[in-house]
Order: C-alpha cells, then structure tokens, then sequence
C-alpha cells in the first residue's frame, strides 16, 4: 500500500504512525470533473485517473463508504458507469484498510530475538494480520510498534501466520532478505511446526496416522474448508502427521506435525479423522469443560536460521485453559516423552 494512503492530509506523518500516536487526520474534499475521455468507464477506473497519488483498491473502500458524491448524490457502487457531464466530489480521508498499518503499543511474548528476526509465543485471541472487523489491534499492528523497521517489510515480516483463537509459536524477519530466506524454507518444508490438539472422542485405530488430503473451499458452507478431491472441487495439497498422546473417555490428546500449511489444515483433518478438535463449533467439536476456542496450540516451531545456519529451536508452555482441561480430561501430557 503507498505511504500515500496513510498520510491523507499534511497533519498526519510517518512519524506520528510509527509512534502509535493518535491524532485525528484531517478530511481533504477534491472536485471531479469528467470528460468525454471518461463516458462509460467504471467510476473506479475514472477515479484512478482523476487522482492518480492513490491506488484503485484505496479509492474502491472510499467508494463503498460513501466518500464519492456525483451529481449531488453518494454513488456506493465502484461499477457505476460515469458519464461525460457528471461531476462530483470525493473526500479523502483514511478508511480503516488504510488505517491497520499503523504501530500499537502492544506486550509482545518474544521468546527469542536477534537483528534478523524474533520468535514469539502469540496468545490466545490475538488477530495476525488486519482484516474486516479486525483492522486494528493485531500481531501485525504490535510488531509495527515493537520494531519502526518492521514498516518496510510487507506484512511487517509476518512469513506464517496462527487462526486467532490457535495459541503459540510464530517466526516472524526483521529484514527483507531473511523474510525471502524463511518464505523459502516454508516452501521447502524445513521449518518444522508441530502443534498439540484435544480431540473429541475417544481415539481409536492405530496411534499413529497420516492424513494426504487436499484442502479447499467448503462448497456447501463457504464459511469454512473441507477436505476436497481435487478432480471436482478447488483446492491444494496437504499433510499433517498425527500421533496419539494420551486418551479418554470424552476426548484425546494428538500431536500434530505440518508439512504444509493450508488455512484450517489441522483443524480440517481432525474432523476427517472424525475427532473435531475441542471447542472448534466451526468445525463441529462441542464446547466443554472451559474449552470456548478450539483447542489447538502451536508448541513447537524449529528451523535453521537463515544468516548464522544455526540450528534453532523453541517450546511455548501450554496456554492455561488448554492445561485445565487436560486436567479436567484425565489427559496426561510430558513435553520430554514428545
């Protein structure tokens, strides 16, 4: 997104953004004027040409809130075909896409950091990345405000990213090359992420499984994903390694190996093996015994690091709900016998 987008009027600088200052931007009101060089073009499109400072998704969220008024009344619709004789306003002002690349003062858990990068232990609840009821108050807008360098890598150096109600482990760059190098390594399977989940149900079958399933859009619920066949619906590959830990009556503890890192793929799977994770109603596990998220905790994350080659590796605790209702299940859990 250009800087232009942040800084709408003169009163607001970069500056002010990085330090996580709140100050009420001013709203600048320009006229349009179309011309037969515009008759039949999308108003976005004519927009793009109008004022050429900003991008065509910034002026489309202008669009859908009402910032654009033609003929003397507000046009919603980026589609509207504009004529030559119209004329009009538009009101520059930030929208609240534009507004999430923002710092915020925020407590970061930072179990390791270096100049290249830093590995943290994301709670419970916290959003990754801004998005549609959710531009402020995220992992990104905290690591904008922990590192002002963080501004100029995309993302802020985010290379993976956690569900908001999954807990634990993130590597995150803190320059542009090492954000490539571990982009790489992703693709490459060399980051090892591995996670614990409470299942529902008592396990059975072998303790050991695989699951080769490709994940893709639910065709009967776009809200969630679904293990597809790729011969009929879109999707991509994707594995995960499963082993059994320990196991009761209502539920069962798995451990849960990567090897790619499709959205909701343990999540997905878990349901495959008929064993929805606990608390995850999207995906039809029960809330119970405290469990009001679904129960799934990145504990592990190891890698080779990127400029020194060392050999990397690091455990997140169990979040304290995830650790109750292990107690309350009877599930017995030993990081040293995993």
């Amino acid at each position: 997104m250009k800087k232009t987008e942040l800084i709408i009027s003169g009163t607001l600088t970069l500056d002010d953004l990085e330090g996580g200052a709140q100050i009420e931007p001013q709203v600048e009101q320009r006229p349009l004027i179309f011309t037969a060089a515009h008759h039949g073009m999308r108003l976005d499109r004519a927009l793009v040409e109008l004022v050429p400072e900003f991008s065509r998704n910034y002026l489309q969220q202008l669009i859908e809130l009402g910032g654009v008024c033609l003929n003397g009344k507000v046009q919603v619709k980026a589609s509207h075909k504009v004529k030559a004789s119209d004329s009009g306003v538009i009101e520059l002002r930030p929208t609240p896409q534009s507004q999430a690349f923002k710092a915020e003062d925020m407590v970061l858990d930072v179990v390791y950091v270096d100049e290249h990068l830093l590995v943290i232990n994301k709670p419970v609840g916290l959003v990754v990345h801004p998005a549609p009821g959710n531009w402020s108050g995220t992992l990104m807008n905290g690591l904008l405000g922990y590192d002002a360098k963080a501004f100029d890598l995309p993302r802020a150096g985010i290379v993976h990213r956690l569900d908001k109600d999954t807990s634990g482990l993130m590597v995150v760059a803190r320059s542009r090359a090492v954000m490539d190098a571990l982009v790489r390594a992703i693709a490459a399977r060399e980051v090892k992420r591995q996670y614990l989940a409470i299942g529902q149900g008592s396990w059975s079958g072998a303790n050991r499984c695989v699951v080769d399933a490709a994940i893709g859009r639910d065709p009967v619920n776009r809200l969630r994903m679904a293990a597809v066949d790729l011969a009929l619906h879109p999707g991509k590959p994707a594995r995960t390694d499963f082993e059994l830990l320990s196991n009761a009556a209502q539920a069962c503890l798995v451990h849960c190996t990567l090897h790619t890192g499709r959205t909701h793929q343990i999540r997905v799977h878990m349901t495959k093996l008929k064993h929805p994770l606990l608390g995850d109603t999207l995906y039809g596990g029960s809330v119970a015994l405290g469990m009001t998220r679904q129960a799934l905790h990145a504990y592990r994350l190891a890698f080779e690091h990127p400029v020194t080659k060392q050999a990397m590796s690091f455990f997140a605790n169990l979040p304290q709900d995830f650790s109750l209702v292990l107690t309350n299940l009877g599930l017995k859990y030993n990081q040293n016998d995993i």
